[in-house]
């Protein structure tokens, strides 16, 4: 029962199979014609023989059969030889075909086992050579996705951990006597704990953003008015630092399309980013501009700058720039990534620009103007 669920399931067989009954009917079809053709084709080249041929019925019956005869068994042999060839060819075709999908078989289901690194060798240039090249990529994205994941929760349990371990420093302070319970004490607690709704609100965020389910409630809206209502907001933490925060956003920029609270939410991001990357004395810029049926926005710092090897990996989860700044003062680490979700959404793009190193940075994103 076995071998006959092998033989029904196996591509090397159908392959087999299919050549031969592709011969099979070939070969059917060729005598079929020869029979039918035989007497007339006989007949004509008969015809033409018949000057200087001595007319003998018995001869020419017997001629008929003979010649129908090798007709026959050339067909025959012929269809012999083709079996033949077609068993070797089939085999070739396996292992030239199956094997690559035997590989790409077995593959994944070690990638299914949780063996993220396996690849399949590309040994042609075909449509098996494609195969496999895009069985590669998938098994890099898989590999690439299990280790953000790990990653994630890597960063989820330090983010929880060191405000939940501040609490329980203070908590046995109190208990044992070491800490006053006054409210100072009790404000530290708080501060931690504020912490940790942080943390969770942006994670809750980030995986609506992410799964594509935040409802967005889009009006034409005047891009000078969205920068003014990030700038009231930040505006006095500019001044407390002593950093110059310089707008300009023309009041005569077609509006764009855009949920006010989310592209501000952005835009307090990107500012409070670079309020925290650039030192007193410094300054900040926010402008919007049209181009080409976008308004782009952006925000340039006079900070401490970014190198070509971080540009690429700012939009990630927990990315840092610093590895040694303490989370405590530098927010949760998602705060771009879900930026980078909420300006898509808008069917935006988001990017960010820096000459180095000290030279400062400036990041930028596009809305779509309203056409209505």
């Amino acid at each position: 029962m076995k071998k006959f669920r092998f033989f029904q399931q196996s591509l090397g067989w159908k392959l087999l199979l299919s050549y031969l009954l592709v011969i099979a009917i070939g070969a059917l079809v060729l005598a079929g014609m020869a029979q039918l053709q035989l007497p007339v084709a006989l007949a004509r080249h008969l015809a033409r023989m018949a000057p200087h041929l001595v007319t003998d019925p018995g001869l020419e019956v017997d001629l008929y059969h003979n010649f129908a005869d090798a007709v026959n068994e050339i067909i025959l042999v012929g269809s012999v030889a083709a079996l033949i060839v077609a068993v070797f060819i089939s085999i070739y075709t396996t292992r030239r075909i199956v094997l690559p999908i035997r590989r790409m078989m077995e593959a994944s289901r070690r990638i299914a086992a949780g063996r993220f690194d396996e690849r399949v060798p590309i040994a042609s240039r075909d449509e098996l050579g494609e195969l496999a090249y895009s069985f590669n990529q998938m098994a890099a994205a898989l590999e690439e996705t299990e280790q953000r994941r790990l990653d994630l929760i890597g960063d989820v349990a330090h983010e929880l951990r060191t405000p939940l371990g501040n609490i329980k420093v203070v908590m046995e302070g109190l208990m044992d006597g070491v800490l006053p319970a006054d409210a100072e004490t009790y404000s530290s607690v708080q501060r931690e704990i504020m912490r940790l709704q942080r943390v969770v609100q942006d994670l809750q965020e980030l995986s609506r953003a992410e799964a594509g389910q935040i409802a967005l409630d889009r009006r034409p809206i005047a891009p000078a008015t969205l920068v003014a209502g990030a700038v009231d907001r930040l505006g006095w933490q500019y001044e407390e630092k002593g950093v110059d925060l310089r707008v300009d956003a023309p009041s005569t920029l077609p509006d764009v399309m855009a949920d006010a609270a989310r592209v501000i939410q952005v835009l307090l991001n990107l500012l409070g980013n670079a309020l925290q990357y650039t030192p007193p004395g410094g300054s900040v810029s926010i402008n919007a501009r049209h181009v080409d049926g976008e308004v782009i926005f952006a925000v340039t710092d006079t900070g401490v700058g970014l190198s070509a090897e971080d540009i690429p990996h700012l939009f990630e989860r927990f990315y840092r720039v610093d590895k040694s700044r303490s989370r405590a003062g530098g927010g949760s680490g998602i705060g771009l990534t879900i930026s980078l979700h909420l300006v898509e959404a808008h069917g935006g793009r988001i990017w960010v620009e820096s000459e180095g190193i000290g030279d400062g940075s400036s990041f930028l994103f596009t809305l779509p103007i309203n056409r209505h």
